[in-house]
């Protein structure tokens, strides 16, 4: 539950550490729950619109050509999943699975990386990268409509400020999470997919 707080949501003297170390939540004010609720409507709605457009003219899910797309950008058109799993923000899991699908239709090919441990590469294969290529037009064509052609020079500036910060914010976060995860013992740690 987010609750709009009475004042202003602190002080720029109040710094992190004393916000962390206090029991009580900082509640949101009007002007960042509105920005949030905002911002919400724009991570559930708009993902889901260019999933359904995707689907209805390409046969694809949003993720399976988000995953197509990244592969096709690399210069031999090939990632470690481990890799491919942190630039589409997926699980190995999710991914795994994902590019299992990807590769029955022979748009990926997966292989091991030889060596220890659990290492498998994709890649995306002739018939992968036709249907990217063919799917980019309608899908740079729905995210001008749904978002690029809505804005206003400033505020794609200011999008692409916001999204970096909130990037570095979950970057910073993983990261630590990270380092709590190796500094467990008995935690085995795997590079690639279960």
């Amino acid at each position: 539950m987010v609750k709009a707080a009475d004042g202003p949501g602190g002080t720029a003297l109040e710094t992190r550490a004393s916000r962390e170390a206090s029991d009580e939540p900082r509640w949101l004010n009007q002007d960042e729950l509105a920005a949030w609720l905002a911002n919400s409507a724009i991570m559930i709605s708009l993902p889901a619109a260019l999933d359904a457009r995707m689907q209805r003219e390409a046969q694809l899910t949003f993720f399976e050509y988000m995953v197509l797309s990244v592969l096709s950008e690399e210069p031999d058109r090939t990632m470690q999943m481990s890799a491919l799993a942190a630039r589409t923000a997926a699980s190995l899991s999710r991914l795994s699975h994902v590019v299992g699908r990807l590769e029955k239709r022979g748009l990926l090919a997966r292989s091991r990386i030889p060596g220890a441990g659990r290492r498998t590469n994709t890649t995306l294969t002739e018939a992968g990268y036709d249907v990217v290529v063919a799917a980019a037009p309608r899908h740079v064509a729905a995210v001008r409509e749904y978002l690029i052609d809505e804005l206003e020079p400033h505020d794609l500036k200011a999008l692409q400020r916001i999204g970096t910060a909130v990037e570095a914010a979950i970057s910073r976060g993983r990261t630590t999470a990270a380092a709590r995860t190796t500094a467990s013992p008995g935690v085995a740690l795997e590079d690639e997919e279960p």
